[in-house]
């Protein structure tokens, strides 16, 4: 379900930690693309994968990890990195943290 149009939100107060999970929200889901927030519990994780595509990924509150192609990169509110397309990465989660997730498809 998508958020509602033409509404104001605050992007770190639109997902709420959940103890011992990560939690998901999607804010637009499209055939080009999709925008997702997560909120990160201390000691959670995505596992490695990839995906075809680039992936912008913005932290919105806390401090969290992004590795890619087994490089890690420590993120904190504000700090955005581009995960190319076709490379493993993932997420951990050190401590507390949210981020925005946002894919564009390609041709």
């Amino acid at each position: 379900m998508e958020f509602e149009k033409s509404t104001l939100f605050n992007l770190a107060g639109s997902i709420e930690w959940s103890d011992n999970a990560t939690v998901s929200k999607m804010i637009i889901k499209k055939q080009t693309g999709n925008i997702t927030l997560f909120a990160f519990d201390a000691g959670q994780s995505l596992s490695e994968h990839s995906a075809p595509f680039d992936a912008f990924v913005m932290v919105t509150e806390g401090k969290g990890k992004i590795i890619i192609n087994k490089t890690g990169y420590d993120l904190e509110a504000g700090q955005f990195i581009v995960m190319p397309a076709n490379i493993p990465h993932a997420v951990q989660a050190q401590e507390k943290f949210k981020m925005m997730l946002v894919m564009i498809k390609g041709e």
